[in-house]
């Protein structure tokens, strides 16, 4: 068995001097191909270095040759553009030296003609001298001979000319005068007729409703409430009377003489009808959201207005003012709608004769501003609308024609007589206002006859439309205290029996006049003596 051990010993240790051997002649072969390889590598590459060093050193030559032919053609043209700059420089510098001669001849010549100037000059001067020793000798030879200085003769002449012209001015303005006393109704008629044509419009007239149609029956006994406590306090904040017509159960009147409370009390009672919630908290809500609605209508209404027209700024308290006239109504003629008309007539009427067309459009809007108050305050609509304007500061020529569309005070303004004439076309269109002529003469004839029928009264007229009513007393029958008793009667019996728009103003005049004349017997007496 150790026998077996050694001899595979033996075996193993003979087969690794074996592989070792083998391995060694392997490795030996494998460094002998390696020289080998590596001999031929560094043969070729030295061929190659060579090869390319040679091919190195013709292109170094080519580049060489060719830049230094370039350099040579370069150099060249730096020679040639020398040689053509140096010809340039020559002929710059003959051409200096001729501009320079040109310049010495030209210098010459100047210098002669200056002195030949100069010499002209010393005539002329002497020239002028002697023109004005002749002008002042032959002033002084007129003077003597006429016998009066320059200054004389200069206002004698002035004078003349003066009286002259002022001879012809009179004669050019009388016959301009003459041409326009002849032609003037002529252009006026023209001008009314076109601002009639192009200024009103014919539309139908707004009916405004006094009364309000309550079909449902529930909401008519709540509207009225338990012993008419709902009605009574809604008359209450509205400051109006409701009354339900005799002869339609269903329809509700609003009375007032306050066309805002009637807008206001129609507004609520709408509303209440429409939501059905009648009890003290909603009418005291419907009447607050009613008046605040019908004030920012009336602010709105009065800016629309004035921007349409184009008048400029105007106050907000006054725009308010002229929406109130939305609500007014003069003999069935809304007054915002005659308003907005004369105020286009006015402009129409201005732009032809060449007046300020803003003013007069702004006279004839306002020009009966008086009347969306003259039911709350005492005192005629002229009379009130003067008050309101003056309280906004506007145009005395618009205060003018406030003041005198009716003819109460004298026209002081072009624009007053536009405005007036604009009131009286809006007006006395047909149409316009819904009082026949029959029912305006009979209520005129009837204010002439109640005035006329009191004892001491000479004559009555009836003036402004029947606004205003004229009486002149007998002064030696009345007395001062009984003229003002005869003015109250005419008034209180003209509110007992006619009906009329507005107010009417009631003048009593008692004009006494004494008077003498001095000598007038003894004049008498000394032509009796002639005769005689």
């Amino acid at each position: 068995m150790l026998y077996i051990v050694i001899l595979g010993v033996i075996a193993a240790i003979i087969g690794v001097s074996c592989g070792v051997q083998l391995q060694k002649r392997h490795f030996q072969q494998e460094i002998d191909d390696a020289k080998a390889t590596s001999a031929k590598m560094i043969a070729e590459a030295q061929a190659d270095a060579k090869e390319k060093s040679a091919k190195i050193l013709a292109d170094g030559k080519h580049q060489t040759l060719d830049y230094k032919e370039s350099i040579e053609e370069e150099l060249d043209g730096y020679q040639t553009d020398n040689v053509s700059r140096q010809n340039r420089i020559e002929q710059r510098q003959t051409g200096l030296k001729q501009t320079e001669d040109r310049l010495d001849q030209l210098h010459q010549r100047l210098a002669s003609e200056t002195h030949q100037v100069n010499e002209k000059k010393d005539a002329i001067k002497a020239l002028r001298q002697t023109a004005d020793d002749l002008s002042r000798k032959r002033v002084e030879t007129l003077q003597q001979r006429g016998d009066m200085t320059l200054d004389q003769a200069k206002h004698e002449i002035l004078d003349q000319l003066r009286v002259a012209l002022d001879r012809e001015k009179d004669v050019e303005l009388k016959y301009q005068d003459d041409e326009a006393q002849v032609n003037a109704p002529k252009l006026a008629k023209m001008m009314a007729d076109d601002a009639i044509q192009r200024g009103p419009v014919d539309m139908p007239r707004e009916h405004i409703e006094h009364a309000v149609q309550i079909n449902d029956g529930n909401t008519k006994q709540k509207l009225i409430g338990k012993d008419a406590q709902n009605i009574r306090y809604i008359e209450s904040l509205t400051g109006t009377d409701l009354v339900f017509d005799p002869e339609d159960a269903h329809l509700l009147h609003v009375v007032t003489q306050d066309p805002l409370r009637r807008e206001v009390a129609k507004k609520v009672i709408t509303n209440l009808v429409v939501t059905k919630q009648i009890n003290p908290e909603s009418i005291e809500r419907q009447v607050e959201t009613a008046q605040t609605d019908l004030m920012n209508e009336l602010r709105r209404t009065g800016e629309k207005v004035v921007g349409s027209l184009h008048i400029g700024w105007m106050h907000p308290d006054l725009l308010k003012i002229i929406g109130r006239l939305k609500y007014r109504t003069s003999y069935g003629q809304n007054v915002l709608n005659h308003s907005v008309e004369v105020a286009d007539i006015a402009w129409m009427l201005a732009s032809e004769l060449g007046l300020n067309v803003k003013i007069a459009k702004r006279a004839g809007l306002l020009h009966d501003i008086g009347k969306a108050i003259d039911r709350e305050v005492d005192g005629t609509h002229v009379e009130l609308g003067v008050k309101i304007a003056e309280a906004y500061n506007e145009d005395p020529q618009v205060i003018n024609s406030i003041a005198s569309h009716h003819g109460d005070v004298e026209v002081t303004t072009p624009i007053a007589h536009l405005v007036a004439a604009g009131d009286s076309i809006s007006g006395g269109r047909p149409g316009a206002r819904s009082e026949s002529v029959e029912e305006y003469v009979n209520r005129l004839k009837s204010l002439e006859r109640i005035a006329s029928s009191k004892p001491g009264v000479k004559e009555s007229y009836a003036i402004q439309a029947g606004r205003e009513i004229r009486i002149m007393v007998d002064p030696k029958r009345l007395d001062d205290e009984q003229n003002q008793k005869l003015a109250n009667e005419v008034k209180n019996e003209i509110e007992n029996e006619l009906t009329y728009p507005g107010k009417i103003k009631v003048t009593s005049i008692r004009d006494f006049k004494a008077i003498a004349y001095v000598g007038a017997e003894r004049k008498k007496l000394h032509r009796r003596l002639k005769k005689g």
